[in-house]
């Protein structure tokens, strides 16, 4: 057990305060989506295409990872939001795919 917690700590980072470290969590992804992503996305996610993509199956055309990179780096009209920490961008990309 106490190899996992370690591992955990390794990957998530010592400064994570909650047990549940590396979930992710589509209830804060939402909250977070509506603070940074509603006004050009659109409540429902249908975005306001082609100036805004909707980001409705987002899952099907771009992996986590793009996803992830996308929210933290930006691009076309979209800035980067590398002010959030890697577990608000997880629970963002957690909260798209679902």
């Amino acid at each position: 057990m106490k190899t996992i917690l370690t591992v955990a700590v390794l990957i998530c980072g010592s400064t994570l305060a909650s047990a549940a470290w590396c979930e992710d969590n589509p209830a804060a992804g939402a909250k977070l989506y509506a603070t940074h992503c509603v006004a050009c996305h659109g409540a429902e996610r249908a975005g306001v295409p082609p100036t805004f993509p909707a980001l409705t199956d987002i899952g099907k055309r771009l992996q986590p990872a793009q996803i992830k990179e996308k929210i933290t780096k930006g691009g076309g009209l979209m800035p980067p939001f590398a002010q959030l920490s890697p577990q608000e961008i997880n629970d963002i990309a957690s909260f798209l795919v679902k």
